[in-house]
């Protein structure tokens, strides 16, 4: 009796240490940014660091390839990591991927930088001013960007006890370099070649962290990889340069088609559906007005063209104001990104045609003489059957019609409708 009791708190305390094992197992949050930094991106590792500090995660994982993005976003994501309770690791991957740009500085900002065989990181300077002209208040006004670029991104390095020379070279000049260069010039922690030997080689890192080291547990730890939710895939769909120039275009095509057909209700609708969209995915990209007015400049010239004959010259400007409001539609200095060739090219052509010959002969077709109801009789040709004295009747379109003329005309002879009033007509001789 007393044996069987010893099994069984024997039992009991085995299965209470396997099931503690099994609850306190480590594990490791695991985000992926792949493309142009903007609010979504911030979004998403702001919500990323949020859920590993929640499950007491041994580290929030990064993994990034990014040209760039906007410095606003960058600075929103730099502020979060500098502030989470839980450690940070960026982590360049896979191979052929960068850290371009506002990458440099959310690498430099992570508690731990690593970087994928095959990588390169820099070209940090800000150039969105660039373009603006060769004014002395560009000019100035940009330098006061870098500067204060270069002081955010030596700030950075220097808290992390990273190389902030090199930081501060690859905002200046543009520096860029390999994953190997930047390991050897201590910009970087580490590299590792797989998500495994990344977690491996961290392994037993000290992390400084809310006044207290923490050392990572990461080596046999459980991957928990967070996608994006559907909000954030929606607008990360949205903020697409392209999708947003599509919705553009259609707005425009269903406003357009609905003003020069009254009453036709869906083409209205989806334009205006379009065209919100489309308000809502320029406000998350870098807009270049000139481009729109580009492009409202070329809609104009289109219209023209159908009420003015300019022997093609709109047409031909408008083509070419079209074109080049696509191409500097959004800044691609600051992004990295910008509409694809494959999608202005037919946009332009397809444009052109549709407001030369859809919208054309729409107009022509309001302006076209009426040939239905009494207004179709006006112009009309008949042939007097009763003399007109000055009242008689004619012969219209195989009908007889009385019909009434200022002066006398015989019989047999040809006359032109006036005006119709009810079923008496008022004709004139030809």
């Amino acid at each position: 009796m007393r044996n069987n009791f010893y099994y069984i708190i024997f039992t009991c305390v085995m299965l209470s240490l396997l099931s503690v094992t099994f609850v306190s197992g480590a594990s490791v949050e695991w985000i992926t940014i792949d493309g142009a930094i903007g609010p979504v991106s911030a979004e998403y590792i702001s919500d990323g660091i949020e859920r590993a500090e929640d499950a007491e995660a041994e580290c929030l994982v990064i993994e990034m390839d990014t040209p760039g993005g906007l410095m606003k976003s960058m600075r929103m994501i730099c502020k979060d990591i500098l502030a989470a309770r839980v450690p940070v690791v960026v982590y360049v991957s896979p191979s052929g991927s960068r850290a371009g740009s506002a990458g440099v500085f959310i690498t430099l900002a992570a508690h731990i930088a690593a970087m994928a065989p095959g990588t390169n990181i820099g070209a940090a300077h800000p150039v969105g001013l660039g373009g603006q002209g060769a004014s002395d208040s560009s000019e100035v006004m940009e330098q006061k960007v870098t500067n204060d670029a270069v002081a955010f991104v030596r700030t950075l390095a220097e808290t992390r006890g990273r190389n902030a020379d090199w930081a501060e070279k690859s905002v200046r000049e543009s520096a860029s370099i390999t994953e190997t260069e930047a390991l050897e010039l201590n910009v970087i922690d580490y590299i590792a070649s797989s998500p495994d030997s990344l977690l491996a080689v961290i392994d037993g890192d000290t992390i400084h962290l809310e006044g207290k080291d923490v050392v990572l547990a990461t080596k046999d730890a459980e991957i928990n990889i967070v996608p994006m939710n559907w909000r954030l895939k929606l607008l990360s769909f949205l903020a697409d340069p392209n999708i947003a120039y599509i919705l553009l275009l259609l707005g425009i095509y269903g406003i357009f088609f609905e003003l020069y057909n009254p009453g036709a209700i869906f083409p209205g609708v989806v334009g205006g559906v379009c065209l919100i969209l489309a308000f809502f995915s320029l406000q998350l990209l870098p807009v270049n007005l000139a481009g729109i007015l580009l492009i409202v400049l070329a809609m104009i010239f289109f219209l023209l063209e159908i009420k003015i004959a300019s022997y093609g010259l709109l047409s031909i400007g408008g083509v070419i104001s079209f074109l080049l409001g696509s191409l500097m539609l959004f800044d691609v200095s600051i992004t990295g990104v910008k509409v694809s060739l494959s999608v202005i090219i037919p946009a332009t052509l397809f444009t052109a045609l549709f407001f030369l010959f859809a919208v054309g002969m729409g107009i022509r077709a309001q302006r076209r003489k009426v040939t239905t109801g009494r207004e179709g009789l006006i112009g009309e040709i008949g042939e007097v059957v009763i003399p007109l004295t000055p009242a008689g009747t004619i012969l219209l379109h195989g009908e007889l019609w009385k019909a009434v003329a200022s002066s006398p005309i015989e019989k047999d002879k040809e006359v032109r409708v006036v005006t119709v009033d009810h079923l008496k007509l008022t004709v004139e001789p030809i």
